[in-house]
């Protein structure tokens, strides 16, 4: 990415606001003083110590817009970017000089830049652009944070789309898995129950063999062999019958007269 240019406006004894006049509120010795030592320091790229002695002179003089605007610039180049925009913001609502409002929001729009907050980044270049129509440097940082933030637009869109398009996936995911298991479980039951029916089957099957089988059938006997049955039965009961009343005639009791 190209650099942007940035405007760090220093403000030194009888070079501050030339390019307009401006009645200048009574500054005292001792915060110019403080100042100027903040001014050597910033010089010298020893932004801390810079820090130090502007807020030493705003504590002598809160008014003093110089001390504010190089204040802001301090805080820049220590990269704390966020406490800037205040000391600029203050310095664009309270000077009188259309030029120090305008590099006042030409650093707002840079540290928006640092924040990649673009949409404010071209705000605060526009509002620069319209108290200093032709100053190059804003126009410059202008284009680039429009196009930066044309980009940072397409990127949340793509990532919206992305995102949409995964949960979209995942849910059709969710969904066929859901379709799968049910599927599982119909298949499961299906087999169950076709287990159960040939189990059925099989009983009902092993109990119609027991009814199916034949009866065993009784010998047929011709006339003569019928006659011979007979006569032996016959014989034998006879027999039977001697030793039963033979045994009958053993076992009587003899019955006694007394002799009185």
């Amino acid at each position: 990415m190209k650099r942007i240019i940035i405007v760090l406006f220093l403000v030194f004894t009888g070079l501050v606001f030339s390019q307009e006049k401006k009645k200048e509120p009574k500054i005292e010795q001792a915060e110019k003083q403080l100042f100027r030592t903040g001014n050597d320091f910033y010089k010298q790229e020893n932004y801390v110590d810079a820090e130090v002695h502007y807020k030493k002179s705003l504590e002598q003089n809160p008014n003093y817009e110089k001390a504010t605007y190089n204040l802001g610039n301090a805080i820049y180049q220590q990269n704390r970017f966020k406490e800037a925009v205040p000391m600029y913001e203050l310095v664009s609502k309270t000077t009188e000089s259309k030029l120090t409002k305008a590099e006042s929001f030409h650093n707002i729009g840079n540290t928006m830049m640092k924040e990649k907050q673009y949409e404010k980044a071209v705000e605060a270049y526009k509002n620069a652009l319209r108290n200093s129509s032709k100053d190059d440097e804003t126009r410059y940082n202008l284009a680039l944070a429009q196009k930066m933030l044309k980009k940072q637009q397409q990127q949340n869109k793509d990532n919206k789309d992305k995102n949409k398009d995964k949960k979209d996936k995942d849910k059709k995911d969710q969904n066929d898995k859901k379709d799968q298991n049910k599927d599982k479980d119909k298949d499961k039951k299906g087999d169950d129950k076709d287990k159960n029916k040939d189990k059925k089957n099989d009983e009902n099957g092993d109990k119609d063999k027991e009814k199916q089988q034949p009866k065993p059938q009784q010998p047929k006997l011709s006339p003569q062999q019928i006659k011979q049955l007979l006569e032996a039965m016959n014989k034998e009961e006879n027999k039977t019958q001697k030793k039963v009343n033979a045994k009958k005639a053993k076992g009587q009791k003899i019955k006694q007269e007394k002799d009185w």
